[in-house]
């Protein structure tokens, strides 16, 4: 692509950051409108990243080796034992993921994006095509004309309602609660903390589930040195009716979870935590030139799947890609649209599986043990191949070893 392309990103979070740092190794001019004036490294709790996708993103600049995360290579299953408050543990899966501080992510990508011109406090009051048919993204205070125009303005994207008109997110019948907590949370449970030095951990319990993994600590939480970490959860489950959802999390736990974890989860007060309606929603299209969209603008999968910014991520590989690789823009955004929508809709359907599995028809855990979790998950997966499950040496690909189930067409 020529020097001259001008890319107009609405949005400044981790999918319009990355679609930046995308559009300049591509050799364009970028614009980034970014809404809000504040600091956008204070947002957010955990995410993972596939080890493979990190190493790719470190490799090619879109994030700085020295960014802290906190990998581990396990993935846990506990339960509350019956008639009881101590955990069980079900079963251990091979499970290599790398746990990342939203906020530290976001920073490495503002960063990467070098000499872009992004602008805080700039909302997008609409966008359109100009005669010649290049986008138009306008605000308050002035219009500007762009060959490709970028909608990564999230879930509530208006970008999307010009690409795919009449779209809707479905809503689960279900929230997640998330928290990102100080590890002094989990002083007086030194088998916890043990165990999450080296594994994430799945606890299940009837209605429902709670993911728990270490994170880095960001400058608001003590320094980013390799010591700081941070407790980080998500606790989906059905909300009460009529009651404030948010510090309903502590009696959720209090009811469900053994007590080690239902204290930690308490230590961590009733700020800690947010609350979240689940839903999900993907766009049959997802560029229409000039126009495209990237992050869940493009599509909202349930958080089950763990691939809300790395599929916005992937979306910025493939946006250099097709940019790098093709001579007309029209062709390079159409090429986009096809990989990135069939993209989106693998992970919709995964997510409604695992979600319909995990929190509305829970199995019985407190009877299943590592056959049970491993044939289990295998049904819930349905032959989907995804980066947080590995197979079991029994049914894995080629000669006997634990064979590596990569991330699907994402």
């Amino acid at each position: 692509m020529a020097a001259a392309l001008r890319i107009g990103v609405i949005g400044g979070s981790i999918a319009g950051c990355a679609a930046a740092v995308a559009g300049r190794r591509a050799g364009a001019d970028v614009t980034v409108y970014e809404r809000s004036r504040a600091d956008l490294q204070e947002r957010g709790f955990g995410i993972v990243i596939p080890p493979p996708l990190h190493a790719e993103l470190v490799g090619s600049g879109y994030l700085d080796a020295a960014m802290p995360t906190a990998p581990v290579g396990t993935r846990v299953w506990l339960t509350r034992r019956p008639g009881g408050r101590s955990a069980r543990e079900l079963a251990r899966q091979s499970s290599p993921v790398t746990p990342c501080n939203w906020g530290l992510l976001w920073r490495s990508l503002r960063v990467s994006a070098g000499p872009v011109r992004y602008l805080r406090g700039r909302p997008v009051t609409s966008v359109g095509r100009d005669g010649s048919g290049r986008g138009v993204i306008t605000t308050a205070r002035s219009g500007e004309a762009y060959d490709v125009v970028v909608g990564a303005d999230g879930h509530a994207s208006a970008t999307r309602r010009l690409v795919a008109p009449g779209l809707r997110p479905k809503p689960a019948p279900y929230a997640v609660w998330r928290g990102a907590i100080p590890l002094g949370a989990l002083t007086g449970h030194p088998r916890e903390l043990e165990l999450l030095r080296g594994a994430w951990v799945t606890l299940g319990f009837p209605g429902g589930h709670g993911i728990f993994y270490l994170i880095p600590g960001g400058p608001q939480d003590g320094g980013t040195g390799p010591g700081n970490r941070l407790l980080a959860y998500a606790v989906y489950g059905r909300p009460p009716e009529g009651a404030d959802p948010g510090p309903y999390v502590h009696e959720l736990a209090k009811e469900h979870f053994p007590a080690a974890w239902a204290d930690i989860v308490a230590r961590g007060g009733r700020r800690a935590a947010a609350c979240h309606p689940v839903a999900d929603a993907q766009a049959p299209r997802v560029a229409r030139p000039p126009l495209l969209l990237a992050g869940d603008a493009a599509g909202v999968t349930r958080p089950h799947t763990a691939t809300g910014a790395v599929k916005a991520l992937q979306d910025a590989l493939c946006l250099e890609r097709v940019l790098r690789t093709t001579a007309d823009v029209r062709t390079a955004l159409e090429r986009y649209g096809a990989e990135r929508a069939a993209a989106g809709v693998h992970l919709v359907e995964l997510g409604r599986r695992m979600g319909h599995a995990m929190v509305e028809e829970t199995p019985d855990w407190p009877t299943m043990g590592q056959r049970e979790v491993d044939v289990w998950f295998r049904g819930v997966l349905a032959g989907t191949r995804h980066y947080l499950y590995e197979e079991p040496p029994e049914t894995a690909a080629g000669s006997g070893g634990r064979g590596r189930a990569p991330a699907g067409p994402m």
